[in-house]
Parts: C-alpha cells; sequence; structure tokens
C-alpha cells in the first residue's frame, strides 16, 4: 500500500466532497490547503499515477436524464469470463463484478429514454446471448444514501444524513446533452478546466459553469468529485451486505445503516420469489475481518438476523456510462443482427 502524506489525504478528503465550479477550482482547493495550484495539479496528477484516484469528472443522476437503470444478478453456470465480456459490450454497463453467491455476476445497466429494446428486453437479450442459467432485475424502490467518500478512520463513525426530496423533472435541451456529454470525460489537469470544456462545446465559459452549478442544484449532478481505486486507497474489503427487512420497517433500518461512514450505498430493492432481500448497503473495510465484524454488530443493532455478504472475487468493468452517446443504438442494432454472441466475442474484451 503506497503511503500518502498528511496533504495528500487532506486533498483526497476535499475532492470526494467535490471541486468547486468556477474558473480557477484548483487555486479556490489550493487556498483551502495552504498550496499552490500548480502544487494541487502536480498532486493529483501524482495521485492519478499511482493509481489513487481513478477519475474526477461530474457524477450524474441517470434518473434525472431520463435513463432506466436497474441492478441484475446473472446465475452463469458456464464461462464466467465469456459472459462477461459479453455483458460489458453494453455501453449502459457501469459496473460489473462476481460475486460468491449463486448469482454469480452482478451488473449495473442503464439505457437511454428512446432505447428501442427497453430495460428489461435488453436484460432478456443479454441472458441469451451468455446462455445464463437464471436472473434477477432488482430495481431501486428508495434510496438512503449514495455517495463515496472513502475518508473514516473507523467502520463505526456517524455522519448526519439528510433526507432529500424527490428530485424534480428537468427538461434538458440539445445543448445541456451536449454539456453533460463533454464534461462527463476526466477534468483536464491544467488551471482553467472549465475553459477547456466551454471551448469544445462552443459556449462562454461563465454559461458552463451557470449550467452545471444548475445541474448540481436540481440533482441532475450529484457533485463534480473524484472517484478512489477503493483497494490502494486503503479499503480492499468490500462487501454488498444484502438484509431481509420487514417492509414495515425498512425505511427506518435503511436511514440507519445508510448513516455509517462505511456505508456508502444503500438502497431498496424490489424482491421476488427468487430474491428476498430488499435492503442493499454497499460497506467499506480494510479487512475483512473488520468489515465482517462491523456487520455482525450491526445486524445486532438494528435486529435484523438475516443478511449476508457478497463479496466481489473479480471486477469486470468500472466504468462511467457515457451519457447521450450513439452508442446504445449501435449496440442494440448490432445486438439485434447477432453480432454479440459467445464464438464471436471470444478474445475480445468487453
Amino acid at each position: 500500500m503506497i503511503e500518502l502524506s498528511e496533504k495528500e489525504k487532506s486533498l483526497i478528503k476535499v475532492l470526494q466532497e467535490g471541486i468547486p465550479l468556477e474558473r480557477r477550482p484548483f487555486k479556490r482547493l489550493g487556498e483551502k490547503l495552504d498550496l499552490t495550484e500548480n502544487q494541487i495539479i502536480s498532486m493529483i496528477q501524482k495521485l492519478k499515477e499511482n493509481k489513487i484516484i481513478r477519475q474526477i469528472s461530474p457524477i450524474y443522476d441517470t434518473k434525472s436524464l431520463g435513463y432506466d437503470s436497474s441492478l441484475v444478478a446473472f446465475k452463469i453456470t458456464g464461462d464466467v469470463q465469456k459472459a462477461a465480456q459479453i455483458v460489458n459490450t453494453h455501453p449502459g454497463v457501469s459496473h460489473n463484478y462476481e460475486r460468491n453467491d449463486v448469482f454469480n455476476m452482478w451488473f449495473t445497466i442503464a439505457v437511454p429514454p428512446d432505447s428501442k429494446l427497453g430495460l428489461e428486453q435488453t436484460v432478456n437479450l443479454l441472458a441469451e446471448m451468455t446462455d445464463t442459467e437464471d436472473f434477477v432485475i432488482l430495481r431501486t424502490v428508495k434510496l438512503y444514501k449514495i455517495g463515496v467518500k472513502l475518508d473514516f478512520d473507523n467502520l463505526k463513525e456517524k455522519e448526519q444524513l439528510t433526507k432529500k426530496e424527490p428530485l424534480k423533472k428537468v427538461i434538458l435541451s440539445e445543448e445541456d446533452k451536449k454539456i453533460i456529454k463533454i464534461t462527463q470525460e476526466d477534468i483536464p489537469l491544467v488551471e482553467d478546466p472549465f475553459g477547456v470544456y466551454a471551448e469544445r462545446i462552443g459556449i462562454e465559459e461563465g454559461k458552463l459553469l451557470d449550467r452545471l452549478s444548475y445541474y448540481q442544484e436540481t440533482g441532475v449532478m450529484r457533485r463534480f468529485a473524484a472517484i478512489l481505486y477503493h483497494r490502494k486507497a486503503g479499503f480492499k474489503a468490500n462487501g454488498m451486505t444484502v438484509w431481509n427487512v420487514p417492509d414495515s420497517i425498512v425505511d427506518e433500518i435503511g436511514y440507519r445503516v445508510a448513516a455509517y461512514r462505511s456505508v456508502t450505498h444503500c438502497y431498496k430493492r424490489t424482491v421476488n420469489e427468487k430474491w428476498k432481500y430488499n435492503l442493499f448497503s454497499m460497506i467499506h473495510g480494510r479487512t475483512k475481518e473488520e468489515l465482517e465484524d462491523f456487520v455482525k454488530e450491526l445486524s445486532q443493532e438494528i435486529g435484523i438476523k438475516d443478511y449476508k455478504i457478497l463479496y466481489s472475487t473479480q471486477e469486470f468493468k468500472k466504468r462511467r456510462i457515457k451519457y447521450f452517446s450513439e452508442d446504445f443504438y449501435t449496440w442494440e442494432e448490432d445486438a439485434e443482427n447477432g453480432r454479440y454472441t459467445q464464438s464471436n466475442i471470444k478474445g475480445k474484451e468487453g
């Protein structure tokens, strides 16, 4: 594990909170940390080279952009690597992992509002392509928390949660879509990064910053922040802990679980005859023993005994979705024409 200086730790913390939406964001961060603008840029470059920071970009809300999305679990009894390559060809698959469960491949998928296939038909098609024995679509019913900020020392640390109001529907213009499409790429590490975006889009920098601020205010963008390589940042034990909670108390339990800083994601999801666990919590720890001790104590605290921890054994894909990309429509056309098959995908990365 790479040893980080105190300044680097402080920088990582503020970058996870979000960068300022102004002309010289790195200068402003430098003022916070008593560093120069160039020192901040150099430190970020170093943290990226050492694979501590994965990317710095907006975290857009999929639903607010009109996309339909879900967590999906496949039961693959054949070649899981080849199946993953096929699933990964879909441009709306952002995360894909092998996990220690009968349903052994878990991925998130999103499709645009004008998708010809729609989400369920797309998942059915992927299941056929991969010879999946069984699968479940686990849609989000309620969000209690989302936000990866790995800046805690103890898994038991808590934070004050603000219960958010449901997001209002936002009508996006073609210019908005262009802004979102360009800015979702990794931020340029220069003094005036938003000026680079604005020039590429062909609008004034002030207008670009105004629109980004608007997206943040309305919830279209959660924040403009750094995403880390969890393991390189010291959090090597990450378990998707699922709970079977009576529906009458799931909101109460959901918010109690979400209050822990080590819980970065917490959702209520749909259940069915194949899957009974309705509360999902992604928990991060430095060791497996630390994580399991914490979950055991948490189980006793909330009074829920029926749970399991799903560890990822392989990461097949972790990549931001490129919203408003033609790749979605190209994929649907190619998939219907039989391009993505077990034989065609052989030897290719998804």
